[in-house]
């Protein structure tokens, strides 16, 4: 589901969410109608986690586990900046979630991260030892990725979610790595 009101420079979040609460609805709709009750829907269309809750509301008969967001570029700029701040490659962080919507609310959780070394998986706390930064400008950087990009290209970032949208894909379909 890529369909949503396309957020601009200046603009938040929240500022689409009414022109997306009616696209939606119309999806779900469609969904409803006439799509296999064991379809699997990726939302992408930000707010994603919000717009995943409307097409689960009025597209019922879709099972929950079968609606997913992609927050893969939110997790992809936080295993960037954590692999960067450590010199290590990005494939060895592992375990960054990101929780929320793809907004300056959301929150890049490194709790149960690890990072693969040569003696073994490490926390991303016990490896970066800067609490001040974990807990500042690494989330405002994740957090603020999505208005940098606007701000620079005064475009959204539709090729990186193109790519991040097959990767989830994959992964959902088969699996991810250990």
């Amino acid at each position: 589901m890529v369909g949503g009101f396309p957020r601009k420079e200046g603009m938040e979040r929240k500022d689409v969410m009414s022109k997306n609460v009616s696209i939606y609805k119309s999806q779900a709709s469609a969904l409803e109608k006439h799509a296999a009750p064991n379809c699997k829907v990726l939302v992408v269309a930000n707010p994603a986690n919000t717009n995943a809750l409307i097409l689960k509301e009025f597209a019922p008969s879709i099972p929950e586990k079968n609606i997913t967001c992609l927050t893969r570029l939110d997790c992809f700029q936080a295993l960037g900046q954590i692999s960067e701040r450590l010199s290590v490659q990005v494939s060895d962080v592992k375990n960054v979630i990101i929780w929320g919507n793809h907004s300056s609310t959301q929150y890049p959780d490194v709790n149960h991260a690890t990072v693969k070394t040569p003696a073994g998986d490490k926390p991303v706390r016990e490896l970066v030892a800067d609490d001040a930064w974990l807990n500042g400008e690494f989330i405002t950087t994740v957090q603020q990725r999505g208005a940098a990009i606007i701000k620079a290209r005064k475009l959204s970032s539709a090729l990186s979610a193109a790519s991040s949208a097959c990767d989830h894909i994959r992964d959902w379909v088969l699996g991810t790595p250990r």
